[in-house]
């Protein structure tokens, strides 16, 4: 595999399982030494740092709860100090919690959680992440087509959350495109992860409505993320990248 991120530093937030590890793997292979937090993966987490190390890459993995801002600066710091700067974040990190709005048992404090790590955690992220930030920087967020369209009852909250991560890609290529800072966005479909397992019923479901008639694997997202990071999308830039098998379509 031709080495595109040689030597570059990359952190990739909620990183130890998934598509961010998948991303992790990626960037490991493709030459760039990786910083992956977690918030309760340990095990996980260090396993993955071991794998990432077998390709002559730095690898890290630092504790940092996505909801709670002075923990990641301070992951950001740690990484950003040890390296000396930062050339790739990817805002992985995102939870889910579900409920429609006339529920009276709605579960307020798991909303407020998810907006506090899908949103919130992105902003805290990314604005700890700039200062360390060079030109040509890049700073690609994994949003979900659910920003987009949501085709199932009880979602508006999760969509919300997503569809704010559109906003703030638009918005952020322009603050920081004087610097040469890209920023994009990957939203991805339906894909086998702990969190949307492909062996349920209503995977099968999904399948129905995705003309390639599979799940997406995460090593799919990760070559999407990959590119994204390269110099080869070095004029993309406030852009979303739709990887879903069709299923928007």
């Amino acid at each position: 595999m031709e080495k595109r991120l040689q030597n570059k530093v990359a952190l990739v937030t909620g990183g130890s399982r998934g598509i961010g590890a998948a991303i992790a793997r990626r960037f490991a292979k493709e030459g760039a030494h990786v910083v992956i937090s977690f918030t309760a993966s340990k095990d996980k987490a260090h396993s993955l740092v071991n794998e990432l190390e077998k390709e002559g890459v730095q690898a890290f993995a630092l504790q940092a709860d996505q909801a709670n801002p002075a923990q990641v600066k301070a992951f950001v710091e740690k990484a950003g100090q040890h390296f000396g700067r930062i050339d790739i974040l990817v805002n992985n990190a995102g939870i889910y919690a579900e409920g429609a709005i006339d529920d009276p048992d709605l579960d307020i404090e798991a909303i407020i959680r998810q907006l506090a790590v899908n949103v919130g955690g992105v902003f805290a992220t990314t604005r700890a992440a700039v200062s360390f930030m060079k030109q040509g920087g890049r700073i690609i967020t994994i949003g979900s087509i659910n920003g987009e369209r949501i085709t199932l009852a009880g979602g508006a909250d999760y969509a919300a959350t997503k569809a704010a991560l559109v906003g703030y890609t638009h918005g952020w290529a322009r603050d920081l495109g004087p610097k040469n800072i890209t920023v994009n966005l990957v939203q991805p479909g339906p894909i086998d992860t702990d969190m949307n397992p492909d062996n349920t019923e209503f995977a099968e479901m999904i399948k129905k409505n995705v003309p390639l008639g599979r799940y997406g694997k995460p090593e799919e997202i990760a070559s999407a993320v990959a590119f994204l990071a390269s110099q080869e999308a070095s004029y993309i830039t406030g852009a979303a990248l739709t990887v879903d098998g069709g299923f928007l379509a």
